[in-house]
């Protein structure tokens, strides 16, 4: 804790602009400030401060230092409000940011469900499909299907998706014979926007890369769905998406001996928070309502939803 205490001198020092003010202000002796202010300097390795008998004016190496120095000590301050509200408990609150899609499905009914069983936990959901850090809204868990790095954030493997290749009947009786994937190249394709014009094939060979044309591109899945019972083309669609049109028959599902790869959802949890017990339990949850949902279609009783 010694750098600790030495950092918050730092800042002070900074902040107030003399010894003297920084000691009032950490309710010790200047001799303390000074002696502070050295330890860090040695352990630096360079000047933060220069002094005369009535200025100290902060170096170069100190004003880089700062801005770093501040922030540093905010996230140790937020890591300690964050131990001291969790010891373990199911208590606290978390905010959550969800793919739109995916949450009216099913994971809002999950979350609803989650906290029925822990009545000490307050929830915040937000509704986005775009791809931005969790640092920069403040969340908690981010549930996300898209391809992503951010600094500070942990990738939490959730579960896949299954998803499927399928076109309308009314489509299918105008168009191309599709025996393979490579037969996609002639075929008028709806795609998902954030998985790209690349579909990636299951093969007894090895994964199998097909670059389709787009009529339609779209970060909405039901669009997508709408689109392939309106005859507009071919798209590769979650199942739980794609239930009722198969179970109406104004979907059908192509090339069954290449699946689609598997999509798979990430929770995006900053360093900080994902050893919070809060969390954990909100990640398992999560990843238990995906395969559910993936095992029974979009009927899940046991997150309570069944249509």
């Amino acid at each position: 804790m010694d750098m600790i205490t030495n950092l918050r001198t730092f800042l002070a020092v900074a902040s107030h602009g003399s010894f003297a003010s920084a000691a009032r202000h950490l309710h010790v002796v200047p001799s303390v400030v000074a002696k502070r202010i050295a330890q860090l300097e040695k352990s630096v390795g360079s000047r933060l401060f220069e002094r005369s008998t009535r200025t100290i004016t902060i170096t170069d190496a100190g004003q880089r230092l700062l801005p770093r120095v501040r922030h540093s000590l905010m996230e140790f301050e937020e890591l300690l409000k964050d131990a001291r509200r969790d010891d373990g408990k199911l208590e606290g609150h978390l905010r959550l940011m969800l793919p739109t899609t995916l949450s009216m499905a099913h994971l809002s009914n999950a979350i609803v469900e989650f906290m029925r069983v822990h009545d000490r936990i307050t929830v915040e959901t937000v509704l986005a499909d775009r791809s931005v850090s969790p640092l920069e809204e403040d969340v908690d868990i981010m549930v996300s299907g898209r391809l992503a790095h951010y600094d500070g954030v942990s990738q939490v493997p959730l579960a896949p998706t299954n998803v499927l290749l399928c076109a309308s009947p009314e489509y299918l009786a105008k168009a191309p014979p599709i025996d393979h994937p490579s037969d996609l190249v002639d075929h008028t394709c709806l795609i998902f926007s954030p998985q790209g014009t690349t579909w990636a094939f299951e093969s007894e060979r090895g994964p199998l890369y097909v670059d389709v044309q787009a009529r339609l591109a779209s970060d909405d899945n039901h669009t997508l769905s709408r689109g392939v019972e309106r005859g507009l083309g071919i798209s590769v669609l979650p199942r739980y998406i794609a239930r009722k049109g198969l179970d109406a028959g104004t979907i059908v599902p192509l090339l069954e001996h290449f699946p689609p790869q598997d999509r798979w959802y990430k929770a995006y949890i900053p360093r900080r928070k994902e050893r919070l017990a809060r969390v954990e339990a909100m990640c398992e949850w999560l990843r238990l309502a995906i395969e559910q949902l993936n095992a029974l279609g979009a009927c899940n009783p046991i997150f309570g939803h069944c249509d």
